[in-house]
Formats: structure tokens, sequence, C-alpha cells
């Protein structure tokens, strides 16, 4: 099937953005900070409302370690750069010290890509992350910027080995995002790989959307936006997730986040790729400075922007005698980064999420998305002071300055520098050791080098294998017919269709993909090996792979030979890996993840322009067993709803094309377009054929079929863009069946239960229990949330913890239904509504109640203050009660419905963690916007009184009946609890 409503799409990171937001700034266009744009008007200086308000620092500022400009104005709420910044531990504890969570496994024992070996150890990291617009100023210079709860860097995530790391966003964005978790597998959760228009739509501006995945791989990395080029204006943070040590270290000095700068917005450099001038496509935007975790010093003599000297650099602390793990990563828009510490070996232990066998080195070598581990001993005095660098090079190329051959900078800044001092230095001294490294003669002369081969020699090692099938690419750039400069993989580029991602198409066996998709079936085989080839312009591309990491067999200067390959008995792995310039790269991946893969350039501009293909791996899997959750569904519906009313500026590889009319067999008149619909979904037309062409008929502006599948609608334009669901088996198995006869009193609880879990199946464990489970919170869904048959559901629950009957192996280990494996991860997907969507129609409202209601119950069961007990949903009690009384004084009456079902069938459970104090990790319990002086973590009764009164509010003032009368029933609930 073609695809639907085709858009105008960039590559992968497709360039996209709404017209709503952008910001008036930035090369070529110079501005003053009264002009930023209204969007950032409440984020102004020290809390200012007002847009206009003049620039508070001096801009005449001599030189300190901690900077002119405090840290809320370099970095906002982030400690990352700060002398106390917290060191990291070897792990991180649950709610309580369970010891070494990987027991005896080691680095060089344990082959980390076998699913059995990753420890199952039964923990959650919940994060709640906002994205919104902030003005900062990372080297001085005052910036708009798009950051994650206020903080630039981002947030660090940080996990142990084989935990599941669940991040919650809501996009306050005048434009869509979404993100990517750079390096992680994604094995079995491929629609969280966070890349829109290949595994999901984009989060709509307004909307939330949860991430679910585990940490299968071990080290460090970094989560970014996959939406256009956001993540360069911040939308970028470390990932540390604790493993077993490649080499032993006393102290975890944390992420150290590596970068070029720029001085505009992203939406305005990637816009420059595409300019056609004489001059501008070949050389694309120039880097104004660089950053080590999210700071620098900058020469305001060389902007009209305001800007301020001397905003600070980042500084860290060495205790004497003991050894420090730093882990780097580059996080950069195009720059290749070398970095060194003046006079200190660095000691190699890990690259990406592979460690390796030690080895030395005094300069480290990272491409756009790699990361690596390095230790280092501190040899010196305790009052010494040392400076670390990372630096692009000196100037190279010619014109424009400070031009190496793998990276392009205005030669203003080409360095970056940060103070480490040790436990009795001065800090308020710089440092004033020298670096004695010339970088681009002694180490890569022109050729943007990684780190050889044949030093990077994994811990574990995996042999090369004959590949079943090889795939060739020239790698090249050319003009294209507008005269724009342009990047091909095999003379073609990439383009996405947000609305239509390329997974949930092939979910549907619909596998003939328009050419630009640039998807590569590979069927069921084993491996592939890539061959890449750059030519003709001589630029270096860090290519990433999503899903995998990848074997490097060999790479060089011109022609592979197609035979040489480097340690082939155990190659280096990495998820990243640069092309050098008119240079070769052959890699071989273990073709052992279904889904849909994006293989592309690294460098913002390279893949804006189309540089990526994707590669759909397992082909029959993801057609007949792949089950995608329905959250993904209602992120496209969000999509949907926000691009059909607002005009979606995508920048493709050619020109901005209007949306057009596809498959012309069916249009009843040639000005349509062909959108999918599931039975029941409204649209706005008449005259449509189903997908197989056959003739059905419009009742009543709905999609009406026989069976439950699928229908093409034909809409004149222009036109809303209706967005896709997914069919649905679980109605129709016989897990649903069996619950529904029990609520129907056609069989007994024991029947039932025995029905339930004896069922003929012949998938996998994991398969079997989330179709189980998918039952369960379906037929909640669909159950009144005041009906007995919802404490009938409950009653079911407990019985079926009785049963001590094996399913199968679930992570390597064998699982009971005792246990309800997988339970709350499924339910989730049942209770995770938006409660905006839910707002829009009753029977969505219905189903988003009657779910909180059913978790509600089960928790009212439950241990609460035992962590591992799985009925415990109390934290969605939080989440509930937080997004309705909490955030807003106007909130969406389907959520305070929502609410109110809490505290009804889970008050007294709730009530007594209140008194209890319970709390929970990080901020995920927080307060909401209403209450930012509150320091709430979790349940107490200060905040149970503050849901009281807002209830009693509401039950006063609501406009609406149903919610006047439900608010004042549960008030009444809140005081007839506190008379028990």
């Amino acid at each position: 099937m073609p695809s639907v409503a085709k858009l105008s799409a960039t590559a992968l990171w497709s360039s996209a953005v709404a017209l709503a937001w952008r910001p008036q700034y930035g090369s070529p266009v110079k501005a003053e900070y009264g002009n930023l744009v209204k969007a950032h008007a409440s984020q102004d200086w020290n809390g200012s409302a007002t847009q206009n308000a003049p620039w508070p620092f001096s801009t005449s500022h001599p030189w300190s370690p901690s900077g002119s400009l405090p840290q809320n104005i370099t970095n906002g709420l982030s400690t990352f750069g700060t002398i106390n910044h917290p060191d990291l531990g070897p792990w991180t504890d649950g709610p309580l010290p369970q010891g070494c969570p990987w027991g005896l496994r080691q680095s060089n024992d344990t082959n980390p890509y076998n699913e059995k070996n990753v420890p199952n150890t039964g923990m959650t990291r919940y994060y709640e992350w906002e994205i919104s617009n902030r003005t900062m100023a990372p080297d001085g210079v005052a910036l708009p910027l798009l950051v994650v709860n206020g903080q630039f860097p981002g947030p660090l995530i940080e996990a142990n080995w084989g935990d599941w790391i669940e991040v919650r966003i809501t996009n306050n964005l005048n434009e869509g995002t979404a993100m990517h978790w750079h390096g992680f597998l994604q094995k079995g959760t491929p629609w969280y790989d966070g890349t829109p228009g290949v595994s999901q739509c984009p989060i709509a501006p307004g909307k939330s959307f949860t991430y679910r995945f585990r940490a299968e791989l071990y080290g460090t990395s970094w989560w970014h936006s996959h939406w256009s080029a956001q993540y360069l204006n911040g939308l970028a943070g470390p990932i540390v997730i604790h493993g077993p040590v490649a080499d032993e270290y006393d102290v975890d000095l944390g992420p150290v986040m590596l970068t070029d700068w720029f001085h505009a917005d992203y939406y305005s450099l990637v816009e420059q790729v595409f300019i056609a001038t004489e001059f501008g496509p070949i050389f694309p935007p120039m880097a104004n400075n660089m950053l080590i975790n999210g700071k620098n010093n900058y020469d305001c003599k060389n902007t009209n922007l305001t800007c301020t000297p001397n905003a600070g650099v980042s500084q860290f602390r060495f205790q004497s005698g003991k050894k420090h793990l730093l882990r780097l990563v580059n996080h950069a828009a195009e720059a290749v980064i070398f970095f060194s510490i003046d006079g200190y070996q660095l000691k190699v232990v890990a690259n990406d999420f592979v460690p390796v066998e030690p080895y030395y080195t005094d300069l480290v070598t990272l491409a756009v998305g790699q990361r690596t581990d390095i230790i280092v001993e501190a040899t010196g005095n305790s009052t010494d002071a040392v400076w670390m660098r990372m630096t692009e090079g000196p100037s190279g190329l010619g014109p424009p300055r400070g031009q190496t051959g793998c990276s392009l900078n205005d030669g203003n800044s080409v360095e970056a520098l940060a103070a480490i001092y040790y436990e009795n230095a001065d800090i308020s001294k710089p440092p004033t050791t020298s670096n004695t490294i010339d970088v681009s003669r002694t180490y890569f002369p022109l050729n943007c080098n990684n780190q050889p081969l044949n030093l990077t020699v994994p811990k574990y090692a995996i042999p090369v294998k004959e590949p079943d099938v090889v795939l060739n690419f020239t790698m090249s750039a050319a003009y294209n017919s507008s005269g724009a400069f342009k990047w091909y993989m095999n003379n073609e580029t990439y383009m996405a269709n947000y609305n239509d991602p390329t997974l949930f198409e092939a979910k549907l066996g619909n596998l003939d993909f328009p050419e630009e998709s640039r998807v590569f079936d590979l069927g069921t085989n084993g491996t592939v090996r890539i061959i890449m080839q750059s030519v003709g312009f001589p630029a270096s591309h860090p290519m990433h792979i999503h899903g995998f990491n990848m074997q490097i067999l060999s790479e060089g200067i011109g022609t592979w030979d197609g035979v040489s390959i480097t340690n082939p008995e155990n190659p280096q792995r990495r998820d990243t890996q640069l092309v050098q310039p008119n240079g070769y790269l052959v890699i071989q991946i273990e073709l052992d993840n279904p889904g849909v893969w994006p293989f592309h350039c690294h460098i913002a501009w390279h893949i804006s322009e189309g540089m990526n293909i994707n590669l759909l791996v397992n082909t029959p899997y993801v057609v007949n067993e792949m089950e995608i959750p329905y959250v993904m569904a209602q992120t496209c519906r969000d999509w949907s709803d926000y691009s059909g009313t607002t005009v979606v500026n995508q920048i493709d590889s050619d020109s901005t094309k209007e949306l057009e009319c596809v498959s012309p067999e069916f249009a009843p008149n040639p000005d349509c377009l062909y959108l999918l619909c599931s039975l029941g979904s409204t649209y706005s037309s008449t005259g449509w054929k189903s997908r197989k062409g056959q003739a059905s008929s419009a009742q009543g502006g709905k999609c009406v079929i026989d069976v439950f599948d699928f229908c093409i609608i034909c809409l004149p334009t222009p036109c809303h863009i209706a967005a896709m669901d997914f069919p649905s088996d679980t109605a129709k198995s016989s897990e649903y069946a069996a619950l529904k006869a029990f609520l129907n009193d056609e069989s007994s609880l024991e029947e039932t239960v025995d029905n339930f879990i004896s069922t003929p199946d012949s998938s996998s464990t994991e398969d079997k229990l989330l179709r189980s489970w998918d039952a369960l919170g379906l037929t909640a869904s669909q159950t009144p949330a005041d009906s007995p048959s919802q404490e009938k559901l409950v009653s079911f629950l407990t019985a079926l913890r009785q049963r001590d009957t094996n399913v199968g192996d679930v992570e390597g280990k064998t699982v009971s239904w005792s246990t309800l494996p997988l339970f709350g991860q499924q339910i989730r997907e049942h209770w995770n509504y938006d409660e905006r969507a839910a707002q829009k129609d009753a029977e969505t409202a219905r189903s988003w109640a009657n779910a909180n209601a059913f978790a509600a119950r089960v928790t009212a069961t439950a241990s609460v203050f035992d962590s591992s007990d799985p009925l415990d949903f109390s934290l969605y009690a939080i989440w509930a009660l937080r997004a309705a009384l909490e955030d807003k004084d106007d909130v969406p009456e389907a959520t305070v419905a929502a609410a109110a079902m809490w505290i009804l069938y889970a008050g007294e459970v709730l009530r007594k963690q209140s008194k209890e104090q319970r709390s929970y990790e990080g901020k995920v319990a927080q307060a909401g916007n209403k209450y930012p002086n509150k320091e709430w973590n979790g349940f107490e009764m200060d905040r149970w009184r503050s849901w009281n009164n807002r209830f009693a509010n509401i039950s006063e003032v609501s406009p609406y009946k149903e919610i006047k009368d439900i608010a004042k029933k549960t008030k009444r609930h809140m005081g007839d609890l506190a008379n028990c």
C-alpha cells in the first residue's frame, strides 16, 4: 500500500517545526535581548515576566573560574559543571539497599547481547520531564533554549544494568518532539526508540507521552531529541547505566558532556543548509564556540548579541592518589572532538556501551554520538590545578577560518576549557598548565580518524561470521535540481512521513514502501555486512545504528580490498563509527532485534538532508507477531489533530511540497487524500472504498465495515489529516472471552482462572503474558467504575496470585502466575490516557475513569509499603491527582473524574501512606505547577489536605453538574476517612 497522506518530510530528524516558534535571532540575523520571542517571557531573568527586560548583568567582567554569571543563568536548574556536583556511586539503589544488582557477572565473561544474561532487577526507574523554552547564556551569550525541567545540559538518567526506565514527557513547546535513547537496543520495544516517522508519530504540543525501555547494556550514553536538530538548542542529556567495571577506579566523576555551540536557533541553522548560493551550501553552519558540561567563556567582541564575558567554565575535583572515572559524551551537531588533560595519560576502558581492554593515550577522539569512558589517576600534589581541554583543531582547510577536515567553526573559539582542582587547590585562581599536543598535525592530519581499531579490543569477544547478505553504499554530495548542496547514500535521500511511521506500516503488512522511505527489507537474514564508501567532497560521516551494536571490520582511506578485517576473532563493537573523508568503513550487524531501525550520519546537517536508510529486520515477526501498544495510536491521533490545524513546515531533501493525493485508482475525484480509519472513527466525507477496493457505505459520518478491519477514506483537500489505529486481536482472544464469561456469570472464579492460564498458545511467554494482561486491562476499561464487576475483576486477580503455575521464561528467569509477571507494564498502557484526549469524547473519558478505578481497587488490596508488590499503583494515584488538582485551575472534567476514582476506591490506603509520609526517588512524585514552593515527593498529610480543599472548591465552582457531584462525593468520602 502506498504511503498514506504523503508529507514532504526531511530525514528522520525531519527538520519539521511549527512556524509558531521561530526565534528572531542568530546568524545571519542579529538581535538584542529584548527581541527574543514572546514564548520566553515567563522565563526571563530573576523570574521577571517582562519580555523586554534589560540584561541585568555586566557586559564587562574579569575572569574567574566560577564565572561572572550565576548557575541559573548559564545552565538553569542543572548542577553540571559546578565544583560541588555529586560524584556517582558504583550502582544506584532501589527503595532499599540491595547490594550489587548484577551479582558475579563480569564484563569479560558475560555476553550482553544474550537477553538471558541481563540481570532481572525487578526495578523501574521513573522520570517526569517537561520540555519548555527558557533563556540561558551557557557561554555568556543570551539565547532562547529548549530544555527539559529547566536544565542544560538535560537531566541525568541513572539506572542499573537490567532495570527498566520509564520517562513521561510533556511537550510544552509550540512544535512537535520525540526523544531518542542513544545506544539502547530496545529489544521488544522498538516503538519507544524515539524516531518520528519511523517508530512513532511526534509528541504534539501540549501532549504527554511515556517511554518505557530496558537497560540491556551498561556504560555511558545520552538521550536527545530526534525531531529535526532540536537537540542543538538544548534537548540532550547524559545516561549512566551502572554495570560490571572494565577496570578498577575510586571515584566516578560522572558525565563530561562535550559539544560545539551555535549562537542561533536550530531551525535557522538547518535552513542555511538548504539555501542555494554560490558558497553557502559548501560550507554549512559554523560553530561559534565549544562547551564542556554546558559551559565555556566567549569573547564578546565577536558578536552583536547580548553577551557577558567570562561567564564561567566547568569545574571538577580530583582527589590525590585516586583513580577517577570520566564519562565522555560527544553531543555536538557536527564536530569531531579531541579531548585531553594537560600532562596526564588517559586510560580508555569503554567505547559507547562496550567495555574494552584498557589502553593509554594522551588524546581521545570522539565523533558525534560517540562515548568513551576513561580513568585518570590523580598523580599530582594536593594543591595542583590543571586544564581539561576539548578542541576541534586549529585552522586547516581555508575559508572560512577554523576548519579541519572534520569540523567547521568560525575560528573565534575552537577550544573549550574546564578546570580540574585537587582537594587543597585554590579554586579562585585559574590553572596555569599548557597544552603540548598538536591535534591536527601529530594525530589526525585532516583525516578525522577514529581511535585505532587495533587498540580498541572488546572485553567480551565475539568473532566475525560469514554474512548472510551484503549491502554496499556510496556516500556522496551534489547539487540537486533546486541548486542546493545535498548528501546522498547511493544517490538517494530519505524523507520521513510523520503521520505514517514506517514501523506501523510494516506491522500492517504494507511492505511496498515509497522510495523516499529508504527501507531495506532484510527478511529473516541473520547477519548483514554493510560496506560504505565516501567519494567526492572530503567529509567525515559518523554513522549511527539504532537497535544494535555493529562490529567494525575495517576502515581506511581509499577503497576496501574486500578481504582485510582488523582482529576478526574479536573486532571492535560500538553503535557509532566515523567514515573517513574519501575513505571506507566496513561493518557487520547481527540481526537479532526485530523492527525498523535507522542507520544514519549523525552530523545534524547531513541527516537533515536525508543521509539515512532504514533496516527492516525479521519481517515475518514484525508483521505477524509484534504487538504495538495502543498508546502509540493515541500519539498519532494527537499529532493528526495538531498537524490538521497547524502549518507544519518540513524542509525536505528537495523542496517544500504540499500534501498530495495517493492511490488515484480509488479516487472519486482528483482532489483527494487517502486516509486510514478503523471501525467507529469519525471522518468528514462521503465516497470511500475499503483497502481491498470493495465498495462500502458511510453512515452517520463513521467508518463502517462488517469486521474489525481497515478502510481507506477519500477526503477533499484541504482537510484534517486522520491518524492510524492499530488492529487489535485482544477482543478476539480466549483470555478476553474467559473474563467476559466470568463477568456475565457464565463461569465460576476457579473455572475462569483455569481458562485464563491454560489457553493453548504457540507464542512466546512474554507475548502470552502481554496479551493476557491486555485482555484484563481492556476488560477493566470497559467495565463501569462503580460496577460490582470491577470488584469481580479484582477477585480474579487475587485468585490468580494464588496459582504457582509456571508460565515460562521471561528475561532469562522462570516465572509463575503468582508473581504477575509484566502485569504493571501492560496495565499502564491502558491507564496512560492523555487527559485532554479523554476530554474529546465521552467514551474515552469513561474508559479512562474505569481504568483509574480498577487500578485504585487493585492498589487497595496491595501491601503498599512493600516495593515489590505488583499490585501497588500508588504512584499512578499521585500522577492522576496531581494532574487534576495541582497543575492548574482549568482542568478537563475527565481529569477530575479520573482523580476522584483514587479517593473513592483507594482512599483509605492513600491516606495511610500520607500519614506515614511515603516518598519516592527523584522528582517523579513532586508537586504540581500550582505549588512551586512545596517540597512534596510522595504522600504526606499536607498534600492530602490540599487535595481535599481542591475537591471542595471544584464541587462549588465547576460549571459541570456531573463533575460537581463527583467532587462533592469525593470530599464527603475524604471526610469520612478522617473520622475513621
